[in-house]
């Protein structure tokens, strides 16, 4: 059995220590913030300051890879999620009924809850793991690192003087992690690092609904659109809900949505969210607002090899993207799932975990890129999409399960877009419903940039 170090205790960290204490290996988890997730959701959510974490407060839906892993590796912290109030979205409960089944389509389901319930469910399990020790409020300063051919081996860490050997030590302490300025201070080959600023700015605000109202508005998008600005809605745990809208980093009206009141207003103007306002639920936060934003890998290998063994890194240490795509989680589980399969291998040579990360996550990190870099123009812009076929695509899921089912996979990390959607008969039913809508054009559904301007000055 393998020794483990941790740095980090979020989701990515708690996941590996999970994943390996359930298989036997002795883990260590040092996380530098003394206070954990589970005793009140509430206070945790609302008055936990985490300048580290700053997406904790904002809207996440968890992927089909989250909760398959969690299925498979850790069925009762599922259960807990949903006990603790978590709901399970199908892509296909848009439609009146499901479609003929297909292999498959029991993993296109979201996982509907705050950051929060989940860290909950996952602290709460590992606390029950014989072999599995989690040191709170207690800072790694340094990695302990013996110099060695074809590279240097890390044998531990440093946390104030005192030593912790392993056998294998994981970076999960985030998009800030300092391991690599360590790696280079010890006399390694720098870590390849390729990042992609993304310029898009975040706003939201919590709702809960009354318990004598609506739970939800019906079958409405839970997406709009304006050719400058984004806006969405997050259903979540216990009843709620994150409105969220999306400006690029230059926008002339970014600072004065965070008056609630402006920007209650300006999302009124989006019919997606529109329709969630229209609930009069109560407001449970100020506006909350995140940029500043990258898309980020960061390898420990170049083309040489391993810049060092006995370490390697997962969830936002590994892959950090900008949230747009919601991926960040469900791509950390799913490293720290292969990690745990194979940890005694990885341990002795972490050549295979790299090239599998390659492999198996890379290709989401480029999507997320590409995504981001056309986003952040068409918001800069303010122009709206031209490719009449591509907007169809979006559309005409909402009316086709087959069509739905493309997009569901591609949403859920499942399979790439081009394999997706490529397919005869998905190009046969978007064909069949253009010719149903001739007078179809990709028109955005949210304001005008004059309505905007308009709501936003009159409220400001």
């Amino acid at each position: 059995m393998a020794r483990v170090a941790v740095i980090g205790g979020g989701i990515g960290g708690l996941g590996t220590a999970l994943m390996l204490g359930r298989r036997g290996h002795v883990v260590t988890v040092f996380e530098q913030d003394a206070r954990q997730a589970g005793d009140d959701l509430e206070r945790d959510f609302h008055q936990w300051d985490r300048p580290r974490i700053p997406q904790a407060v904002q809207p996440h839906s968890f992927l089909a890879p989250v909760r398959t892993v969690l299925l498979a590796e850790a069925p009762d912290v599922h259960a807990d999620l949903l006990a603790r109030g978590a709901r399970e979205y199908h892509d296909f409960d848009w439609f009146d009924e499901h479609p003929p089944y297909r292999a498959g389509d029991e993993e296109l389901v979201t996982l509907r809850t705050r950051r929060i319930v989940l860290e909950a469910a996952l602290t709460a399990a590992v606390g029950r793991e014989p072999t599995v020790r989690v040191r709170r409020g207690v800072r790694v300063r340094a990695l302990t690192v013996e110099q060695g051919r074809p590279a240097p081996r890390v044998t531990g860490v440093d946390v104030g003087g005192e030593t912790h050997r392993a056998d294998l030590v994981v970076d999960a302490a985030g998009r800030r992690s300092p391991v690599p300025a360590w790696l280079i201070a010890a006399g390694c080959r720098p870590p390849v690092v390729d990042s992609h600023r993304a310029g898009i700015a975040y706003l939201c605000r919590w709702y809960r609904t009354r318990a004598d109202g609506p739970r939800d508005p019906g079958r409405v998008k839970t997406g709009s659109a304006a050719p400058f600005a984004l806006a969405g809605v997050f259903p979540s745990d216990n009843d709620t809900f994150a409105v969220n809208v999306v400006l690029s980093t230059g926008d002339p009206t970014r600072a004065a949505l965070i008056d609630p009141a402006v920007f209650e207003a300006a999302a009124r103007l989006f019919p997606a969210t529109a329709a969630w306002l229209d609930l009069a639920s109560e407001p449970r936060s100020p506006v909350l607002a995140m940029a500043g934003l990258d898309n980020r890998w960061t390898a420990f290998a170049d083309e040489d090899g391993p810049v060092v063994t006995g370490l390697v890194n997962v969830g936002d240490s590994l892959i950090h993207t900008n949230p747009t795509l919601g991926h960040g989680a469900a791509l950390g589980l799913l490293a720290a799932q292969h990690l745990a399969t194979h940890v005694d291998r990885i341990a002795a040579d972490p050549a295979d975990f790299h090239a599998w990360t390659r492999r198996a996550l890379r290709p989401w990190f480029d999507a997320q890129v590409t995504a981001d870099r056309a986003n952040e123009q068409r918001l800069a812009e303010g122009s709206p999409s031209s490719d009449r076929r591509a907007a169809a695509l979006g559309a005409c899921a909402f009316d086709d399960p087959v069509v739905m089912r493309a997009r569901a996979q591609v949403r859920h990390l499942l399979r790439p877009a081009p394999e997706a959607y490529g397919t005869p008969e998905v190009d046969r039913h978007v064909t069949a419903w253009l010719t149903a809508h001739p007078d179809f054009s990709p028109r955005p559904d949210g304001p005008t940039r004059d309505e905007w301007d308009a709501t936003v000055t009159s409220e400001a």
